[in-house]
């Protein structure tokens, strides 16, 4: 296994957990901040836009998880590495997210 492929699936994770908002507001109908709104990351995008935005994310996702390498989750190496990335983005979307739904 290649050191590079353990960067693809630590942003493979990244880019899998940073679909789940986008698609779950987009899906509901909600708008919600995403790259394209004005100003970027901090505006409200339609819904329309999050769910793409959302299905972009696992596209990549998925490129770079079962496309590079030959990920086995039953391989703790691969699992950590996947769930780094997870915890990672999750923690950042958390903290960038909170200044504008009230989290702390």
């Amino acid at each position: 296994m290649r050191w590079y492929h353990y960067i693809a699936y630590f942003f493979g994770g990244a880019f899998l957990i940073n679909a789940v908002p986008h698609l779950g507001n987009g899906i509901s109908g909600h708008s919600f901040q995403s790259p394209f709104a004005s100003p970027p990351g901090e505006g409200l995008s339609s819904a329309m836009t999050n769910v793409i935005w959302g299905l972009v994310n696992l596209v990549v996702a998925y490129l770079l998880i079962l496309r590079v390498g030959s990920f086995d989750l039953r391989r703790t190496a691969h699992a950590a590495t996947l769930g780094a990335g997870i915890l990672g983005m999750a923690l950042m979307l958390a903290h960038a997210f909170a200044r504008f739904h009230g989290g702390a």
